[in-house]
């Protein structure tokens, strides 16, 4: 109920009034207060006549709004804000609340128009007889417009002139409240500022206020918290709760001021008033942290962030595109899936320590949409190196706000084999392997350029002794023969595996160009698992590259709706593809990974272990999910190699590709596909890609003793021992050693 009175004043109350307009809406008191003194019965009409204070439109900017990131099942993961904020319609402010502000700030709200004199006077009376600032004189109208004005700046200076105590802004400012009470009804331009208001502790907005002070929404407030936010609003930086205690009894005593004014009005009664005081603060210090830090998700969280900083669809330039992001009030339904993330996490977690200074990161992606469900990494993000936590993205590219990433090692001979299967090669093709290889001559490999890279003076070995036998595309696969895929290579080309590499969007962490260099099929060049994870999940799509996708949704502020369909493109024979599966399928069953094992469905995949064990790898798939763990040590890996290391409390004399990263894979993929109904691959046509042509294999003189087609014909499985010394070891150097072309990573 608001307090109404008949206006007796007398014709010196009727100067002070003016002067009180003067001083406090801010005509200045020669301008309006002087012409009263000299005749009675000057209105205020007649003093905005005399200034020709005329209506004048004000730009009202979207607010700024937080912009929240949802997993595909519509739960937050994440959310960005330059203030934190979330707009409310009036009917969502619990009407005690409406009525606490209204009563403080201006209770004649609904009968005055933009300025309201009487409360003006009132408002200085008071102050002047307690000695003390206990009641505004601006209108709820200017106050805002005056927040208006201070939100639609961008830079300190521009701040500054919006609150500056001068008559042209108070001018400007009762110009622009005259068009905003032309334009809206009162209910409107209460919940405008209920919206706009900023309350203390980084809280803008009553719900956002709400939220923060009480741990509850807005139509949920109490009388006694609907007082405490009321009378928070005058001014916030004194009475931020989170201050100290001063501000926090600043805010109380302005808590009781509220009170004793609503029971003044008769909103409330005078005992209702005595035992809301009687009440504690109340404030509880919710914390609403923003960023990719405090999410349960934060590299995917980064990914995202950098995903839209980089796309145009979210604006013209970087500085928009930012803007919107922490300003625009999005709903951001991304592709993260809550089960695949844990699944990876529990996997890296039993295997890696987030204590140890290397790290496991894996990727996860959906073949034939490009969606990404998951990315995880052994160590915390954040900036606490104490803590050994890491502050940029392992998972992803410098793009998406990664590192240099890793050299891929073996994994890249996927990208040889199915160039030759491309070229028209059998399965049963193949070449003797020996020990050792070395270019035929300078010119036998070449850039896309044309340029010969081969060098002659350097060898490739499988190992420090013995020779690799015949091996065909099979056996050479399993087996993961260097010396064959170096003799595969230059028969199909080099620059026909590059161009296929990049086809299935294979492409440098740090963004720079595909090293061209005869090691190539070797996995020379540094990338990251979501790269790999992406260009293998090709080969699981049938030839269809989807380039990865996080966003598959953006709802504004205004709830329009936008969605974004996967981006693909068939670029490989589905064939071909079929044929490469079929060869990789034989990795856990004949090869680097028998020692490890399958996931009780369809798989097909590829170990990955550098030359000098500065990385290791797995990448794989089945038709429905395709991943790729990297292991290796961000301090450098050349510098800190994983020979003789301690990962996950067990010691290594050698990491291999089936060592850690292997056994991650399977077991974050077995707990991912729970579930999901097991996919075949799609039969490989035996008629096209069965047997051989002319580079059959000679027949065996003896039984091969393991059945393994492995380079010694006696090794055993690579699990953690040095039998992947001549099959996994991704040769570092390119022609004149790639330790100079690619420095280290840091």
């Amino acid at each position: 109920m608001q307090a109404r009175g008949k206006d007796r004043s007398s014709p010196v109350l009727n100067v002070v009034k003016l002067i009180a307009a003067g001083a406090i809406a801010g005509v200045l008191a020669a301008a309006v207060a002087l012409p009263a003194i000299g005749g009675a019965g000057v209105s205020a009409k007649s003093g905005m006549e005399m200034l020709d204070l005329k209506p004048e439109e004000l730009e009202e900017p979207p607010l700024s709004e937080r912009t929240e990131l949802v997993d595909a099942d519509g739960k937050r993961i994440a959310q960005f804000y330059f203030e934190n904020r979330q707009s409310v319609t009036l009917d969502q402010v619990a009407p005690i609340m409406r009525t606490a502000l209204i009563a403080i700030e201006d209770f004649r709200f609904y009968q005055h128009g933009p300025i309201d004199l009487e409360g003006t006077t009132r408002a200085l009376i008071k102050n002047l007889t307690t000695g003390g600032v206990t009641q505004g004189g601006s209108s709820i109208t200017q106050q805002y417009v005056k927040q208006v004005l201070f939100n639609a700046a961008e830079t300190p200076e521009e701040q500054a002139a919006a609150i500056a105590p001068t008559v042209s802004r108070k001018l400007s400012e009762l110009r622009y409240a005259m068009a905003i009470e032309r334009k809206y009804t009162k209910d409107q331009i209460l919940e405008r500022y209920l919206n706009i208001a900023y309350f203390g502790a980084g809280a803008h907005g009553i719900q956002a206020a709400a939220k923060r002070f009480f741990d509850k929404p807005a139509s949920k407030l109490t009388l006694v918290q609907a007082a405490t936010l009321a009378g928070a609003v005058q001014n916030p930086a004194r009475t931020d709760p989170n201050v100290g205690p001063k501000s926090r009894a600043l805010l109380l005593e302005r808590r009781n001021i509220v009170l004793d004014r609503m029971a003044v009005l008769e909103n409330i009664t005078p005992q209702e008033a005595a035992e809301a005081k009687a009440k504690k603060l109340g404030y509880k210090d919710v914390k609403f942290p923003g960023g990719c830090e405090v999410s349960d998700f934060p590299y995917f969280c980064l990914y995202v962030q950098n995903e839209i900083l980089l796309n145009e669809d979210f604006g013209k330039t970087a500085k928009d595109r930012l803007k919107l992001l922490q300003r625009g009030g999005l709903t951001i339904k991304t592709t993260i899936d809550p089960k695949m993330q844990k699944a990876a996490d529990k996997a890296i977690k039993k295997w890696v320590s987030s204590k140890d200074k290397p790290i496991a990161a894996q990727a996860m992606i959906v073949p034939g949409t490009g969606e990404i469900k998951a990315m995880a990494a052994s160590r915390k993000f954040g900036g606490n190196k104490k803590k050994n936590e890491i502050s940029y993205n392992l998972v992803a590219d410098v793009a998406h706000g990664g590192g240099r990433g890793f050299q891929q090692g073996s994994t890249a001979k996927a990208y040889t084999l199915a160039t030759a299967l491309e070229e028209g090669l059998k399965y049963g093709d193949g070449f003797p392997s020996p020990a050792g290889y070395e270019a035929s001559s300078f010119g036998a490999f070449k850039d896309c350029k044309g340029k010969p890279v081969g060098d002659p003076s350097h060898t490739v070995r499988n190992s420090s002794e013995g020779g690799g036998g015949f091996k065909t595309l099979q056996t050479g696969t399993w087996g993961s023969v260097n010396t064959f895929f170096m003799r595969l290579e230059e028969k199909v080309g080099l620059c026909k595996v590059v161009k296929l590499a990049k086809r299935i969007g294979l492409k440098r962490a740090d963004g720079g160009k595909l090293g061209e260099f005869e090691t190539f099929t070797l996995g020379i060049n540094e990338v990251d698992p979501v790269t790999v994870a992406n260009s293998y999940a090709v080969f699981a799509a049938r030839g269809k590259y989807c380039k990865p996708l996080a966003v598959t949704e953006v709802k504004d502020r205004y709830g329009k709706v936008t969605r974004f369909k996967p981006k693909c493109s068939q670029v490989m024979d589905e064939e071909v593809a079929d044929a490469v599966s079929g060869v990789l399928e034989g990795v856990f069953t004949k090869g680097t990974m028998s020692g490890v094992g399958g996931i009780g469905r369809d798989a097909a995949g590829k170990t990955g272990t550098t030359d000098g064990y500065t990385a290791a790898w797995f990448a794989g798939y089945t038709p429905n999910l395709s991943s790729a763990v990297s292991v290796g040590d961000p301090r450098g890996a050349f510098n800190h190699d994983l020979t003789g290391v301690t990962i996950g409390g067990r010691y290594y004399p050698y990491v291999y590709g089936a060592s850690i990263a292997g056994p991650v894979w399977k077991e974050s993929m077995i707990a991912a596909l729970k579930g999901i109904e097991p996919t075949r691959f799609h039969p490989v046509d035996q008629s096209r890609f069965g047997g051989c042509s002319d580079n059959c294999a000679p027949k065996p003189k003896k039984k091969d003793r393991d059945d393994r087609g492995d380079d010694d014909d006696g090794g055993r499985p690579d699990i953690g021992d040095p039998l992947d010394l001549f099959d996994d070891r991704g040769d570092r150097r390119g022609r004149g050693g790639v330790n100079q072309l690619f420095p280290p990573n840091d």
